[in-house]
């Protein structure tokens, strides 16, 4: 590609093999659909702003969150 970013179906399975991992057609496809299932909701999580909200100190992990 011009941008010098290669699809998925590219890079994947050539750094599977350079860690000696090998990764057949099914495990490939599981692997897209992952993809394709967590990618959306993360994208989503990683452009809201929290700048404008403050951090819990100390926060009681068995309590939810206080308001």
């Amino acid at each position: 590609m011009a941008d010098g970013t290669a699809p998925a179906d590219e890079f994947i399975p050539a750094g599977l093999a350079a860690l000696g991992i090998e990764a057949d057609e099914v495990d490939l496809a599981v692997m897209a659909a992952v993809h394709g299932l967590l990618w959306p909701p993360l994208q989503e999580l990683l452009a809201l702003d929290t700048e404008d909200v403050d951090p819990e100190r100390c926060p009681d992990l068995s309590k939810a969150p206080s308001a």
